[in-house]
């Protein structure tokens, strides 16, 4: 591999990556690529400068590569009726064994590219990213055109955007999963459970107060949190690199100093302490991406098994064994709407740049509209007079 393609960012694995392109289309082309891997890894360069997007969109580019790759077809030859059975790949990718995985490094022989099938909502999410790679393919001269500008539905398919959220909890299971986490523990528990129970309340409350994205949660130090004129801010650099300060509640505060407390600290951050807030075993260590989402899953895994016990199976189980950690940041926002916290403060909480994303949280209107066609129903007594005249 050269020094160039080095610093590119990588796709893997790199050979089961199709590299069919004529030589002829290279030469004519607009950037300086050998292969379709290349030519991808060109445009995902495009947002080394936020690392978030940059792995969204590597991780759908790599699906459709290998997926191309399978059928032994480059990005030139993609088809309009490929999308379709694309579509349907991510819906459901078979076969399982070959696809579908649990989370592993990258390097490992048992990576796989997908945990599951993609809902509706990631799929569409998918084929907007694409949209926008064919899209620069095309302005580069890699590719001659966009099969997605061919979609006779595509506004449907590539609008992104959702009435309403519902992958959250709603309050009443919100409730029981928190005072599940506050449980006390049993008497002579060791130092490893303690930590461990200590650091599920830090990450769920963290999540639900603040409404930060995981990868946020990861990357937060101690000294984000910052006092100015006796108010505390949680300073954060969301998608795009954009900085944004979120006002930090009292519970927040809270839970902050009981979790440096038991990590020795003194009980609020100091400017310039640089270390992680969510860490590992060893108190020092911070937590990435991926093991933060796994801790996240297990903790939902764990609750939904005591609530099944304690209930039954019930709906809410079912909730809970779905959950993703994202699914914390909907719910805080919802929450917070509920609540009646004004848009646009949500739209800054959430750093949404469009109102209208924000708005998907606010629920009030359905209730509100359920209640008034509630006003509305049968006569009263209508049975009983069914066999008079109209």
């Amino acid at each position: 591999m050269s020094d160039r393609e080095r610093r590119q960012p990588q796709l893997t694995p790199a050979e089961k990556i199709s590299s069919a392109v004529p030589a002829a289309d290279r030469a004519a082309a607009r950037i300086t690529a050998d292969s379709d891997h290349h030519a991808v890894a060109l445009w995902l360069a495009e947002y080394r400068g936020s690392p978030q997007t940059l792995r969204a969109y590597r991780r759908e580019a790599e699906r459709l590569l290998l997926w191309l790759g399978e059928r032994g077809m480059g990005l030139g030859e993609l088809r309009r009726q490929d999308l379709d059975a694309y579509e349907a790949f991510l819906a459901d990718p078979r076969p399982s064994e070959r696809w579908v995985g649990a989370s592993r490094p990258r390097h490992s022989p048992e990576w796989r590219p997908f945990r599951g099938p993609l809902s509706p909502a990631s799929r569409r999410q998918s084929l907007v990213i694409l949209q926008g790679l064919f899209a620069w393919l095309v302005e580069a001269e890699w590719v001659a055109h966009n099969p997605f500008r061919l979609m006779r539905d595509k506004r449907r398919r590539l609008d992104n955007r959702q009435a309403r959220v519902e992958r959250y909890l709603e309050r009443p299971l919100w409730d029981w999963l928190w005072q599940w986490l506050e449980s006390p523990l049993e008497e002579g528990a060791g130092s490893k459970v303690r930590f461990n129970h200590s650091r599920r309340r830090m990450i769920f409350g963290f999540a639900y107060l603040l409404a930060p994205r995981i990868s946020e949660m990861a990357a937060t130090r101690m000294d984000d949190f910052v006092m100015r004129e006796g108010r505390w801010w949680w300073r954060v650099v969301g998608k795009g690199g954009k900085l944004a300060s979120i006002p930090v509640p009292q519970d927040m505060l809270v839970l902050l100093e009981e979790w440096r407390t038991g990590l020795g600290l003194p009980p609020m951050p100091e400017p310039g302490e640089d270390t992680p807030l969510l860490r590992g075993l060893n108190g020092l260590r911070g937590l990435g991406d991926n093991q933060l989402y796994r801790l996240i899953r297990e903790a939902f895994g764990d609750a939904a098994g005591v609530l099944e016990a304690e209930q039954g199976g019930r709906g809410e189980v079912r909730r809970l064994r779905q959950a993703t950690p994202h699914w914390l940041r909907h719910t805080a926002l919802t929450h917070q709407a509920q609540a009646g916290v004004e848009l646009r403060y949500l739209a800054s909480t959430a750093r949404h740049a469009r109102l209208d994303t924000t708005a998907r949280y606010l629920h009030a209107e359905d209730e509100e509209w359920h209640r008034q066609s509630s006003l509305h129903g049968l006569p009263v007594g209508a049975d009983e007079n069914r066999d008079e005249p109209v």
